[in-house]
């Protein structure tokens, strides 16, 4: 005798229906517990500890997504280099020339993005 197939789903509705239950719980009862009262150094702006030059919606410097970029892309090699390192005698010679090529390509790029000088901030 088998199941519907939508019984066999019915698990995962019990547990999203307690996770959205504990969080409307924990939001409710911060709104019943907390102390709500803002007040105005409260509201406003926060920018490292000193006062906001200006509006918060103005213009950032290039450099700022460009640093970011590099960081995804040199944080994703380091992702990649933990799980190749763990399987490496599964994988052999070959997995170990396919990773020296895929960092090739990254130092290739490190060095081209160091001449152009993008990782000088001046």
């Amino acid at each position: 005798m088998t199941q519907p197939l939508l019984a066999e789903y019915f698990p995962i509705l019990v547990f999203l229906g307690i996770a959205v239950g504990i969080a409307i719980a924990m939001v409710g009862g911060s709104y019943l517990v907390a102390r709500q009262k803002p007040y105005a150094e409260k509201n406003t702006t926060y920018e490292c500890g000193f006062e906001p030059f200006e509006d918060t919606r103005h213009r950032f410097d290039v450099r700022f997504y460009l640093v970011a970029i590099l960081f995804i892309i040199f944080d994703l090699e380091v992702a990649f280099l933990f799980p190749w390192a763990v399987a490496l005698k599964e994988i052999g010679w070959f997995g170990f020339a396919s990773m020296m090529g895929f960092l090739g390509v990254l130092t290739v790029g490190f060095v081209y993005e160091w001449r152009k000088g993008a990782l000088d901030w001046e």
